[in-house]
């Protein structure tokens, strides 16, 4: 577990805190304690979250694992498995999102600016790519899509 600092803070335990799941532009993933989600966004646009394992500052938050209760039979549930929840993320977004491809960067700039109607779109983005997204106000979520085996 690693934590980031801030030291015009006030003391650690007075603060309700947030952990956010992160991943480095080399895809270490790792976890940082925040006071909230605009610390988060401060502390990045200022260049001091560092991946742990490279130093690399170009993080982004990843989807937590998360459960949502929906009544007391399922407290003894247990937590839902890591991998039916990715699985879950995964079918919506390919049911509800139109895949690009490669074509992500340049039909989301399209949508940004009206020239392309407005729908939802899944692609791939070089590290290059997605900085000029966030240069020109695009925004976009990345998500890990993990194959799927034929068995």
């Amino acid at each position: 577990m690693y934590f980031v600092l801030v030291s015009r803070a006030r003391k650690c335990y007075e603060l309700p805190m947030i952990a956010f799941d992160l991943m480095c532009g080399n895809g270490h993933l790792f976890e940082c304690w925040f006071k909230d989600s605009a610390s988060y966004e401060k502390q990045k646009e200022e260049g001091i979250i560092d991946c742990p394992v490279c130093s690399d500052t170009h993080v982004e938050r990843v989807l937590s694992p998360f459960m949502v209760k929906k009544n007391a039979v399922e407290k003894n549930a247990g937590p839902p498995d890591p991998r039916q929840v990715v699985e879950a993320i995964q079918n919506f977004v390919e049911r509800n999102f139109e895949d690009v491809g490669v074509a992500f960067t340049k039909e989301a700039l399209k949508i940004h600016y009206g020239k392309s109607k407005k729908r939802n779109i899944r692609g791939t983005a070089t590290f290059e790519e997605e900085s000029l997204l966030k240069k020109e106000g695009v925004q976009f979520l990345k998500i890990p899509m993990v194959k799927k085996l034929l068995n």
